[in-house]
């Protein structure tokens, strides 16, 4: 398997983590932040930060609650100005050991058997990675097609009805059925 180079990385063991559970205050410096805007594919990112709780989830489980904070620079997909976006993620996972799914447990939601396998999040070597949590969520909040506010997209109007990229064909047709009349 290919190991993927993750630019903000903040390991956290599961044995670190105290019954009481720990909080984590994390700012990305501006070597990472450069980094991640060229991964999330914006202009800039003058701004990251994250928020997270860490707490034992049972024995062998880690749940972790949280925000990620972000000003990214995009590029108006209208105007093609450059601006500025706010990215604001609420975290809420669960991790546990990787298992086998069993037909008959439940979570405390109701959900059944691989269904409540779904909700957890693999945790892998006892570990999680805030730095990779943060930027996950990130990327799941960049707008994609950002506009410039107020601004709307206008399609280009045509001025004759009959000037379409098919009217040549739509005018022989016109001749044809004319012609068979």
């Amino acid at each position: 398997m290919k190991e993927i180079n993750i630019p903000w990385s903040m390991p956290v063991a599961l044995a670190d983590v105290p019954n009481t559970g720990q909080h984590f205050d994390l700012a990305a410096d501006e070597d990472t932040r450069a980094k991640l805007a060229k991964l999330a594919g914006v202009r800039v990112l003058p701004k990251l930060e994250a928020s997270f709780d860490v707490e034992r989830h049972g024995a062998s489980g880690l749940h972790v609650s949280g925000h990620v904070a972000a000003t990214v620079g995009q590029i108006c997909v209208v105007t093609l100005e450059p601006l500025d976006n706010e990215v604001e993620e609420n975290v809420d996972l669960t991790f546990a050991p990787p298992r086998e799914p069993v037909a008959d447990m439940d979570d405390d939601d109701g959900v059944t058997g691989a269904a409540a396998l779904d909700t957890i999040e693999p945790l892998i070597d006892e570990r999680i990675d805030l730095g990779a949590i943060a930027t996950e969520f990130l990327l799941l909040g960049v707008d994609p097609y950002p506009r410039k506010p107020g601004v709307q997209f206008k399609p280009a109007s045509v001025g004759d009805a009959e000037a379409h990229p098919f009217a040549a064909l739509a005018a022989l047709k016109k001749d044809r059925d004319a012609k068979d009349d």
